[in-house]
């Protein structure tokens, strides 16, 4: 058996923490926050906050959506970090850097 290991940077978008608190507690997402994995995870992530440029990137989107996905995609559109997304509406920006 042969083992390959990927080292990436992982990043998101502060408001990612948010969204999933909001996800949790609309019972469309099981997760325990306070849980120790999740806690492990979360320290392995660099999480990016919402800077005076991400939010005025917003304004520049070539698509609407929801304020969170904006924000997501600005940070992307921003930093260069590139997004991984099922979202339709941010797929189809011609702007936002895809993973």
């Amino acid at each position: 058996m042969c083992t390959i290991l990927l080292w990436i940077d992982l990043a998101i978008s502060d408001i990612v923490l948010w969204v999933l608190a909001k996800l949790v507690q609309l019972g469309r997402l099981t997760l325990d926050l306070s849980s120790p994995a999740f806690q492990t995870c979360l320290q392995q992530l660099t999480v990016i906050p919402i800077s005076l440029g991400i939010a005025r990137a917003t304004t520049q989107l070539d698509f609407r959506s929801d304020p969170a996905d904006e924000l997501i995609s600005a940070t992307s559109l921003v930093t260069g970090v590139p997004l991984l997304t099922r979202d339709h509406k941010i797929l189809g920006s011609q702007l936002v850097p895809f993973a």
